[in-house]
């Protein structure tokens, strides 16, 4: 068991490395393209699919470094790229490409943590339903004494009996046609 939890952690160790390494090369080349392309190209656009690598890394803030990198990028980018262009359209689509890589950012970061609510609570579920004792099928019971024969042929009072197979607890008391038949001097 130790030895699954093990190899599942060195799994995800390795899983996560990859990610991180291929969210570093995609990001790299998606520089190298933006630097050697003209300003008025929306070159900073591309970075939202590292955004969206970086949402198979098990931890959320992989997420926000990721982004503050494509932003700062992005921001590189219109600095040491080749002229060209109308300065208000190569000033408006960085802009834009900030915006969609922090709005990518901001939802990845948002299914990020409603899958961990889900998976929360399908796992209190699971908890929960380890935890129900349910009484079914047929239980033999002595039409005298109302014993019933548990599993291993032993004959166990009906109290004893439910008390071992669910949740239930008993508190005693006498129903009307029991008092009369046992105390009939009372209920004269």
């Amino acid at each position: 068991m130790q030895e699954n939890i093990r190899n599942s952690k060195a799994e995800t160790g390795q899983s996560t490395v990859l990610i991180y390494v291929g969210c570093g090369l995609l990001a790299f080349i998606i520089l190298v393209i933006d630097l050697a392309i003209p300003l008025g190209v929306a070159g900073g656009v591309p970075y939202i699919a590292v955004v969206l690598l970086s949402l198979w890394a098990p931890e959320k803030k992989a997420t926000i470094i990721v982004a503050v990198i494509s932003t700062i990028l992005t921001v590189g980018g219109f600095f040491y790229s080749p002229p060209g262009g109308e300065m208000w359209k190569v000033l408006f689509n960085r802009a834009l490409a900030l915006f969609a890589i922090w709005v990518t950012a901001s939802l990845t970061l948002q299914r990020k943590i409603t899958e961990e609510r889900r998976e929360k609570a399908v796992l209190e579920r699971e908890k929960a339903l380890e935890d129900i004792k349910i009484l079914q099928g047929f239980l033999p019971i002595c039409a005298s004494c109302k014993k019933i024969r548990d599993d291993k042929g032993y004959w166990n009072r009906i109290e004893t009996y439910i008390e071992k197979h669910s949740e239930a607890d008993f508190s005693h008391g006498l129903c009307p046609e029991c008092a009369i038949k046992l105390y009939p001097e009372i209920y004269e």
